[in-house]
């Protein structure tokens, strides 16, 4: 089959266009999906660059073309345990179902699937604990790539695998991120790298809640975003505080981390929640601790997803409360040319692989 393997860290050369590797072999309780399209997400950067490691200290952008000369081997993945090569990545895919494993139903044989991308069957379901679909196993950068079937999911409605494939790892974040907040009705949430495909489906998520909407992105994308539903857009580098007010923010929804990171708990109210799933403007931030105690702020740090989570994106989808933005497609063996397009910021929602039959 053909698929695009990862042999090591570093740059755009470390990914490999083959057209000779073999199908997998579906296991007792998984499915082999025959892959249609998967979706270029920042964790496929981070694996790659070898981002997720301690010993990184900037944001993705600096290292995103050729790598961090500063990673270490050993704690490179989600899971922070080393990453083993060759790796097909691909955190999002979407599919039809073509062969099954031992116990379980042909009868899923022909099923339009996505798969949740943060994989509990594989550590026994311990809590806050997962694979990565794309990182501690191979995922969707291929014809075909196999998971268990308890985590794969049919899905009834009228989008394009373009859309489904664009949908597990942004939105499950996103959503994972706003329930863990709780997030309600009337509350005023602000979103940071909105324009970003979680930022994005943060805000629509949120918007399905009935909260009023910050964006914060950069100012040519504004329109682009209310379109989305966004009640209001902040120019990335705008002074937050000055623009928003000092605790005026219920919720903050965190995927850029770095300088801005104190504006964001001035902004929030007594009592407020900051929730963050990314850290692309950089991993280390500065904290007043007295603005954490004093506001009596909660922080939600956010990897891990219940199952409630991805179930109910599923009935999202299908019942035709949200939609994800696809703003770009490539060939698979366009991979290098589509992250490249993705590192530059120039698009809002997602970018998507087709990959052929």
């Amino acid at each position: 089959m053909m698929g695009v393997v990862l042999v090591g860290h570093g740059g755009f050369d470390k990914l490999e266009f083959r057209t000779d590797l073999p199908v997998p072999t579906p296991a007792a309780g998984e499915v082999l999906i025959r892959v249609s399209a998967a979706s270029v997400n920042n964790t496929d950067i981070n694996t790659r660059i070898g981002w997720y490691s301690k010993a990184v200290t900037s944001g993705t952008d600096s290292g995103a073309r050729q790598g961090f000369a500063s990673a270490q081997d050993d704690d490179t993945s989600w899971s922070g345990v080393p990453l083993a090569f060759p790796r097909i990545q691909g955190a999002d895919c979407c599919g039809h179902i073509a062969a099954v494993g031992e116990g379980v139903s042909r009868d899923r044989i022909g099923e339009r699937v996505i798969v949740r991308n943060l994989l509990r069957t594989y550590v026994n379901y311990r809590p806050f604990e997962c694979w990565t679909f794309g990182s501690e196993c191979d995922g969707g950068f291929a014809q075909y790539t196999k998971a268990p079937s308890r985590e794969t999911f049919k899905v009834d409605c009228d989008w394009s695998d373009n859309e489904l494939a664009a949908m597990p790892c942004a939105y499950s974040t996103a959503e994972g991120m706003l329930h863990r907040a709780s997030v309600e009705a009337g509350e005023h949430v602000v979103i940071t790298g909105a324009s970003g495909g979680v930022g994005s489906a943060a805000v629509q998520l949120a918007k399905r809640r009935g909260a009023y909407v910050t964006a914060i992105a950069g100012r040519q994308k504004a329109q682009l975003l209310l379109d989305l539903g966004a009640d209001q857009v902040v120019a990335r580098g705008e002074n937050l505080v000055a623009r928003l007010g000092k605790e005026a923010v219920d919720v903050a929804i965190d995927v850029a981390a770095g300088p801005g990171f104190p504006a964001l708990l001035d902004v929030l109210k007594k009592g407020g929640r900051y929730a963050v799933a990314g850290a692309i403007a950089g991993p280390l931030v500065e904290l007043d601790i007295r603005t954490l105690y004093l506001k009596d702020l909660t922080f939600f740090g956010c990897t891990f997803q219940e199952d409630i989570v991805f179930d109910n994106l599923v009935s999202y989808i299908e019942r035709g409360e949200i939609r994800p933005v696809v703003a770009k497609t490539y060939r698979l063996e366009e991979i290098a040319k589509a992250q490249q397009d993705f590192l530059s910021k120039s698009i809002v929602g997602k970018i998507v692989l087709e990959i052929p039959a």
